[in-house]
């Protein structure tokens, strides 16, 4: 008896330490269950909207920063873009700070906001790397203070020669040690946890910006923009390595396609900060701007390589949106929860209402001095139009545009004054960076109408007036012009580039936008296949896929010198006999530089008066025809 009472309490103790070890264990994983918001924007880009966005964009932040008290602030890259707003930076008034540099007002905002770090987007490297440098370095003497963060791009080197040794960082060190610095990854510590950051950079940087040779571009795969995960596993491993296992990849990767897709080849990548889409995720709960639609929820939820959960996050561009994500990770890096409060944050007044938004006294201050340079050049007018000219980017990548037609109708008047043999024109649809005119209307009890441009008093500007500042916020790259000949096989493989990557949910910059003829192409039928007709005049130049007549036949055409030079993987370059001519004879292109776009606009409006073409659905098209959309109809 007493032997069985012996086992019977040496039972008992057994079970008590079990239980009292899982009570202990289950303590300690929960009180190491971190909460963490993350808020977050790629895509700024800077243009007129600015003026009132960029400012709401800061008091969205302001209001939901103090929420949780774990958060951090990113970006995913193109903080700035050549635009009259980019521009402005280099106005005589603003020289004593900004030292006539464009883009300083830019990087000045993103400071205020109180960005941590950045990926690098394509668009930082559209004037070079030495303007990189130029952006991100401190001017004491000036009282600019650089990017007070560090840009990271895992796939990016850099040789030492438009930089210095000391604009690169070591990897791995903590965001606050590295401001107006490159480095592969990085480290945000918020109340002492410390959350690893690696950084993904298209692989076709080369092709869609100019970065220069000093700029070495690792893990491309195909001709997409999609990065190798083999080339980011290593430095997610660095930073797992030394304890780190709370990850975000900060992604700049153009499709968001591309970005879901890595999710699932990664280790140890809790979240994925998308850009370069202009996307907007948002939860059905969330409202939206007048116009958007989400292309999918928010999150979109992934499971990573070794099977943990991975969430993809954006929220489109333009600063018309804060993007907050708040999760619970469990004592393992793991990601537990998503807090219902998680979208997209509207950056209109009524967003800034909702979230108790406080003013940002030095975005305001930067912006209203941009703003004064702006309504300077709104006062100068070239013409109206009585109708939407659409350039926006989920239609003017993917279908023709009455914008599209528009310069494409101006390039080609203008180089026929030059040459008068110049039949046709083509450009780039990634190439025309904003609308004339305006969205109005909440999709709710106002309809959403799209408008031609409002009128500024402050200008002296009336409504559907277009000026300056309306040619070079939609042209904001001010291309130059150069003709070429291309022979009716070359034009077809031009065009053929041209639909090459259109597919559904995809926004290619290299889709045409044309003038001077017509063609047909079919997104379903294989790449190098998909022009189905092609009529230059009443020239039937292709005919059910194949070249009809003479393939060496040849016809002048414009197109903008970005493509003439291989822009966009543009294959102009490979073709003999083109003798090329660019029309603009000086340096820098800008609005009043004859043979660039923006020009060859201006006197195309002021000639023609009034514009009153209406842009239609894709399926009533004439210049470009869709024919999976006409067969499906």
């Amino acid at each position: 008896m007493v032997k069985a009472l012996k086992y019977v309490a040496i039972a008992l103790f057994c079970i008590l330490l079990i239980v009292g070890t899982y009570f202990i264990n289950t303590k300690i994983s929960n009180s190491r269950l971190f909460t963490l918001q993350i808020l977050h924007a790629s895509d700024l880009e800077a243009s007129l909207s600015a003026l009132t966005d960029a400012p709401n964009f800061a008091a969205v932040v302001n209001g939901l920063r103090p929420t949780f008290p774990n958060t951090i602030v990113l970006s995913s890259g193109d903080n700035y873009l050549p635009s009259p707003f980019y521009n402005a930076s280099t106005d005589p008034s603003l020289a004593d700070r900004y030292n006539l540099t464009p883009g300083k007002g830019d990087i000045e905002i993103a400071n205020a906001i109180g960005f941590q770090a950045s990926v690098f987007g394509n668009h930082e490297f559209d004037q070079g790397l030495r303007q990189v440098r130029d952006l991100i370095r401190p001017d004491p003497k000036r009282k600019y203070e650089g990017a007070n963060f560090p840009y990271l791009s895992t796939n990016l080197d850099f040789k030492t020669g438009e930089i210095d040794s000391s604009d690169l960082a070591a990897d791995g060190q903590d965001v606050r040690q590295i401001p107006h610095q490159i480095a592969h990854s990085a480290i945000v510590t918020v109340n002492g946890a410390k959350i690893g950051l690696v950084a993904a950079t298209t692989t076709r940087l080369a092709k869609i910006s100019s970065p220069g040779n000093d700029v070495i571009v690792k893990g491309g795969i195909d001709s997409s923009d999609q990065v190798d995960s083999k080339v980011l596993q290593p430095y997610i491993d660095q930073l797992t390595n030394q304890g780190i296992d709370r990850i975000i990849l900060l992604a700049h990767l153009q499709q968001l396609q591309n970005e879901i897709a890595l999710a699932e080849k990664l280790k140890d990548v809790d979240i994925i900060i998308g850009g370069g889409s202009h996307q907007v995720l948002a939860k059905p709960t969330d409202r939206l701007r007048p116009g958007d639609k989400p292309l999918d929820t928010y999150p979109i939820k992934k499971t990573s390589a070794t099977g943990e959960p991975v969430v993809i996050v954006n929220t489109g561009a333009n600063y018309r949106y804060v993007g907050r994500l708040v999760v619970t990770f469990n004592g393992k890096g793991i990601i537990e929860t998503i807090d219902p409060v998680s979208g997209a944050y509207a950056t209109d007044a009524e967003g800034v209402k909702a979230v108790g938004g406080k003013p940002n006294p030095l975005v305001d201050r930067v912006v209203q001095e941009i703003g004064q340079i702006i309504n300077t050049k709104d006062s100068a007018l070239f013409g109206a139009t009585t109708t939407f000219l659409n350039g926006l980017r989920n239609e003017i990548r993917t279908e023709e545009t009455n914008l599209g037609n528009l310069t494409a109708d101006a390039n080609l008047d203008y180089a026929k004054t030059i040459d008068p043999t110049t039949v046709i024109s083509f450009k780039n649809g990634g190439g025309i960076r904003a609308s004339i005119g305006a969205v109005t209307g909440n999709g709710g009890n106002e309809p959403v109408q799209r408008i031609p441009p409002l009128g500024n008093p402050m200008a002296n500007k009336p409504d559907g007036a277009i000026s300056q500042l309306d040619i070079e916020t939609a042209l904001a790259f001010s291309n130059s012009l150069t003709l070429v000949t291309l022979t009716a096989d070359q034009l077809k493989q031009t065009m053929e580039h041209g639909v090459s990557q259109s597919q559904p949910g995809a926004t290619p910059g290299r889709f045409p936008q044309i003038s001077g003829f017509t063609f047909s192409f079919d997104p379903q039928k294989p790449v190098g296949e998909r022009i189905r007709s092609l009529v230059v005049n009443q020239d039937v130049v292709v005919k059910d896929g194949k070249i009809q007549g003479n393939p060496d036949r040849s016809f002048r055409a414009v197109t903008l010198s970005y493509l003439a030079a291989g822009g966009d993987d543009y294959p102009l370059p490979k073709f003999s006999g083109l003798n090329k001519k660019d029309l603009a004879t000086t340096t820098p292109i800008v609005f009043t530089t004859k043979g660039g776009e923006q020009q060859a606009l201006a006197l195309y409006l002021k000639k023609i008066g009034v514009f009153s073409q209406v842009d239609t659905e894709a399926t009533q098209d004439q210049r470009i025809k869709n024919l999976s959309l006409v067969q499906s109809k």
